[in-house]
């Protein structure tokens, strides 16, 4: 049993996340902020920004025009697209890192991450809801434990594999009971350190058992079927990719039929060459 104490120490050595990130998600969140103020915000950070015209300027979005500030981008992608880009450029640091003890090489968990906070975007706009901040940036970030148990993992990965072909246990269920944590909750730590929403932490802490959440049970079960699905369309599976289990009563819960999940399947697959082309991978 791995010493939780040492390795909450650990979380001190991951890049923060940035307080762009953090004043971008108060503003989209506040229905009385403006365009301005979010432009001016990112403006303030030369990285932050240069990498936002970067993905503006992909073929992701094949733009007519060339855009060369934030204020353009925000005229032509609107202020939901460019917070979106905003978030994805800040947690790349940290997600594109190889994670040996999962099998995930450079890169690999950032894709997944992208992509699973992507497609929650297709589920909402499936449910005809508007966009959610909160499922996006928790999609984002809902591995962010396996930076920390990493190690670990690939240290135990005999008898946590074991518990998962021997006894039908889930990777993260394995996780908790040979290394006494799993990265769900490990990463809700994190989340909380990093100053997060209670409830990004919550639907973290969750993503896995979305049952377990209570005040955020939506949100918590589209986070869920999006990481289902991007184990379903091959991205970023890893060691314990194929080692997770679908709960058939969240399908219900949101009213998806597998019609519904098989259209997004084909329309995300569809796009994934260009998302490849955003998040900076191809």
């Amino acid at each position: 049993m791995t010493d939780i104490k040492k390795l909450i120490k650990k979380i001190d050595k991951l890049e923060p996340i940035s307080r762009i990130s953090q004043k971008v998600l108060s503003i989209i969140e506040d229905p009385e902020s403006s365009a301005s103020e979010l432009s001016e915000i990112i403006s303030y950070d030369q990285a932050v920004t240069a990498n936002l015209l970067k993905m503006c300027n992909s073929s992701y979005f094949g733009l007519s025009r060339q855009i060369d500030s934030v204020h353009h981008a925000i005229v032509f992608l609107g202020i939901d697209q460019v917070a979106k880009i905003v978030l994805m450029s800040c947690a790349a640091k940290n997600l594109k890192q190889k994670q040996s003890g999962y099998d995930l090489q450079e890169n690999e968990l950032w894709r997944h991450s992208v992509a699973s906070a992507l497609i929650t975007r297709d589920l909402i706009e499936k449910k005809g809801q508007k966009q959610n901040y909160l499922i996006f940036t928790a999609a984002l970030l809902k591995d962010i434990g396996k930076l920390v148990l990493s190690q670990h993992v690939g240290d135990s990965f005999e008898e946590i594999n074991s518990l998962v072909t021997k006894h039908g246990l889930s990777f993260a269920e394995a996780e908790q009971k040979v290394i006494g944590i799993d990265h769900a909750e490990l990463g809700a730590m994190i989340a909380d350190k990093w100053k997060l929403s209670s409830e990004i932490v919550d639907i973290i802490r969750n993503h896995h058992q979305p049952k377990k959440s209570l005040k955020n049970k939506f949100e918590t079960c589209v986070v869920h079927l999006a990481d289902i699905i991007c184990m379903m369309l091959g991205i970023g599976l890893g060691a314990d990719g194929l080692a997770y289990r679908l709960d058939n009563s969240m399908l219900e819960y949101l009213e998806f039929t597998e019609i519904d999940i098989q259209i997004i399947m084909a329309g995300f697959g569809e796009k994934l060459e260009k998302v490849e082309e955003l998040v900076g991978i191809s």
